[in-house]
């Protein structure tokens, strides 16, 4: 069985981007950008939104193309290639290679993955995850919080109305100051 699990850094305030969707306070040296090849190459299925997809498709799939870009980057340039993307829009008409679209979150479709074989699943866009977590889809949450307050953006649940319990599965600190916070949904 996969889980499905939100993997999303933080600030210390409980924002996932500032202003005019900043994340340049995002504190990911190599240490911890290794911890997330490790962690996102055991992926079976990116998740994300239209945003994120973007986002990441504009950037990643020739990152390692270029000489200047550290290893751990030219290393998830792979990564992010080889993982099936199911992407969530319902304005895209099209994605890349390696990619699915969905108009709209099927949660028969979702617990159906869930219960295939093969690595866990991450979630991705912070409109999507609340859709996952109202949903109850979210198995697990990998909350990386970054040592800054920023004082103003997006919160992750800036629209949770609903209490959902969690249990600390792990905790790890980094070098930077970032520490990873593990939580499993309690059903």
């Amino acid at each position: 069985m996969r889980n499905v699990v939100v993997h999303m850094g933080l600030s210390l305030d409980g924002f996932f981007e500032g202003p005019d969707r900043d994340i340049s306070w995002h504190k990911v040296d190599e240490e911890l950008h290794q911890h997330f090849n490790e962690e996102l190459a055991t992926r079976s299925a990116f998740l994300e939104g239209r945003v994120t997809y973007e986002l990441m498709e504009e950037y990643w799939p020739g990152a390692d193309q270029d000489p200047d870009n550290p290893a751990v980057m030219q290393e998830f340039a792979g990564i992010w290639r080889t993982v099936p993307k199911i992407v969530f829009s319902r304005t895209l008409q099209e994605v890349g290679p390696n990619a699915t679209l969905r108009a709209e979150v099927d949660p028969d479709e979702i617990r159906a993955l869930k219960q295939q074989p093969g690595g866990d699943m991450t979630v991705g866009g912070v409109d999507l995850v609340e859709t996952f977590r109202r949903l109850d889809l979210v198995d697990e949450y990998r909350l990386y919080v970054m040592p800054v307050v920023i004082g103003r953006g997006r919160r992750l649940f800036e629209s949770a109305d609903t209490p959902t319990d969690l249990d600390l599965l792990e905790e790890r600190r980094f070098g930077n100051g970032v520490v990873m916070l593990r939580y499993a949904v309690r059903r």
